[in-house]
């Protein structure tokens, strides 16, 4: 059973994943065809922050298939972190274009403030902005809705990326409209919506490659999920003082160690039992693959 949940686990993060990469296939072209007709450097760049997402994409669909190996000799936990490495470097890459978006502007900033008039960007420009920011922002809303339902980090990153294309055609649509309509003056205001954008996208990337550190570097689990796990820990039946707990999370899953007390006169099978129910309530609330390993120690 666990075996078949986790094949289909993976069917779901492709399905997406695919639908992803179809339309950031499809928008790239379609952005940069618009950008070189439209005279549009912000639309150019946004075709190029499209093909990120085509990047991350195959990022994704490689380290989900690694991640869903079941464990081996030489990988107790499993492979859940490489899922974790995913997010990293989609963030790493976000990050990038965040960098490379913000650096362009600035230099087209200073190059009008020298006195160049930037060209006038055509009609096709800001219909690939619009077009852009209705495809990604519904396809973000479908991919973080997956992303959580399968508690999969990557696809949740993943999702992010596509929001972020959605802000960088926001912000070319701003600016490629003010450019349009406002006249020669107000195309600078292009890159300066870039700007902005950029800067967003780059807090989205320190978010997630924080996150991301965080699992690698085995950080635990937040006070109030500790907090909730010795809660049922305390709950089982003959069993007291819970302590030296111990978390953190492998991919999609947790790993959970942790000391309990029970009274020193019980069997070994007994208490074998009562590890056997906090393993299956523990289970039963954080998913069929959360790694628990409990030590018995008599009460005092």
């Amino acid at each position: 059973m666990e075996i078949q949940s986790s094949e289909i686990r993976t069917k779901q993060i492709y399905r997406v994943t695919l639908l992803g990469m179809f339309v950031n296939m499809v928008l790239f072209v379609f952005k940069l065809v618009a950008g070189i007709i439209g005279r549009s450097g912000a639309m150019i760049a946004d075709a190029v922050h499209s093909a990120s997402d085509f990047a991350t994409d195959i990022v994704v669909l490689a380290f989900v298939r690694i991640s869903a190996k079941p464990r081996d000799d030489d990988h107790d936990w499993g492979h859940g972190k490489y899922e974790t490495l995913a997010s990293l470097i989609i963030g790493v890459a976000l990050f990038a274009v965040g960098v490379e978006i913000l650096v362009d502007s600035a230099e087209k900033i200073a190059a009008v403030a020298a006195g160049e008039v930037l060209p006038r960007p055509g009609v096709i420009a800001m219909i690939a902005a619009a077009v852009s920011i209705v495809a990604k922002e519904a396809l973000y809303q479908y991919t973080v809705r997956v992303g959580r339902k399968l508690d999969s980090p990557s696809v949740i990153a993943n999702a992010w990326h596509h929001r972020s294309d959605a802000l960088s055609s926001i912000g070319a649509l701003l600016g490629i409209g003010c450019a349009y309509f406002l006249g020669d003056k107000w195309r600078i205001a292009d890159p300066i919506a870039a700007i902005v954008v950029a800067a967003l996208i780059i807090k989205v990337a320190y978010d997630l490659c924080r996150t991301a550190l965080a699992e690698l570097l085995e950080k635990s689990l937040s006070r109030e999920v500790e907090d909730e796990i010795l809660g049922i820990i305390s709950a089982t039946p003959n069993v007291y003082k819970p302590h030296n707990l111990r978390t953190r999370r492998i991919g999609s899953n947790i790993a959970i160690e942790v000391h309990i007390r029970v009274d020193g006169s019980m069997t070994v099978h007994d208490s074998h039992e009562i590890s056997r129910d906090i393993e299956q309530a523990l289970r039963g609330r954080y998913g069929a693959q959360t790694a628990v390993a409990i030590h018995v120690e008599p009460l005092k």
